[in-house]
């Protein structure tokens, strides 16, 4: 059996880091972007109204409906 040259055994481990490295910024690019869109959904979401829950009829029908 042969074995593989120093060059080729430098070559391949360079492909797993920049794998690696590319895997790691795209998870933090990824958790960016959550983090910014869950900011404009609670800028968009808040109204003047306070609107949160509330008991409507159909609430009302569906609590009536499952007994509790």
């Amino acid at each position: 059996m042969s074995k593989p040259d120093k060059k080729t055994r430098t070559e391949s481990g360079s492909g797993r880091r920049d794998f690696l490295k590319l895997a790691g910024l795209t998870t933090l690019a990824g958790g960016a972007a959550i983090v910014t869109a869950k900011g404009e959904a609670e800028a968009a979401g808040s109204g003047p109204s306070g609107a949160g829950y509330q008991e409507t009829d159909h609430v009302r029908t569906y609590y009536k409906l499952a007994r509790f």
